[in-house]
């Protein structure tokens, strides 16, 4: 299964692109007031240490749903530890490319991928999200902006994963 890695490097961009959008023109004013922020009290953040930072994390998150949204990684997972497969070679490894060559291309589209990172959002980071909401007395409207911005956010990066990598 040839993957082209580069792509998650390309994906980690997306939820830096889709924050400008989402919590600038269309949202920002309902997420600072949401959040208590004034643009006066958010002078003086170091923004290159944020986005830098925001790079790594979102690297990571594109690492993990490569396996989430590419159903043959679970083939591979379940194969690597083999005799053999880590060398390419061995009866394990014959039948991974075997199979890889007739099934490789199944369900390696972006609108498969969309419905997996949607699918994330809803059934994983929602509830994260409602469960530090209650606990910090947070709103519906405040779960619904940061919600709603993981599960576009996934959704495309789903998308580019599934599609491209």
């Amino acid at each position: 299964m040839e993957l082209n890695f580069y792509v998650l490097f390309i994906a980690a961009f997306i939820p830096m692109l889709i924050g400008f959008v989402w919590y600038g023109p269309i949202f920002g004013k309902p997420w600072m007031k949401e959040m208590g922020f004034t643009k006066e009290s958010l002078e003086g953040t170091n923004m290159v240490k944020i986005l830098v930072l925001s790079y790594i994390f979102s690297l990571l998150v594109a690492f993990f749903l490569q396996f989430i949204v590419i159903h043959q990684m679970g083939l591979f997972q379940t194969l690597i530890n083999e005799p053999d497969f880590q060398e390419e070679k061995g009866e394990a490894f014959t039948y991974f490319k075997s199979f890889i060559g007739m099934y490789g291309d199944r369900f390696r589209t972006f609108g498969h991928g969309v419905i997996h990172g949607v699918m994330t959002g809803v059934v994983l980071i929602l509830p994260i999200l409602s469960i530090i909401a209650m606990f910090e007395k947070r709103t519906v409207k405040y779960v619904a902006i940061n919600a709603g911005y993981w599960v576009v956010t996934l959704a495309i990066m789903g998308g580019i994963i599934c599609q491209w990598l």
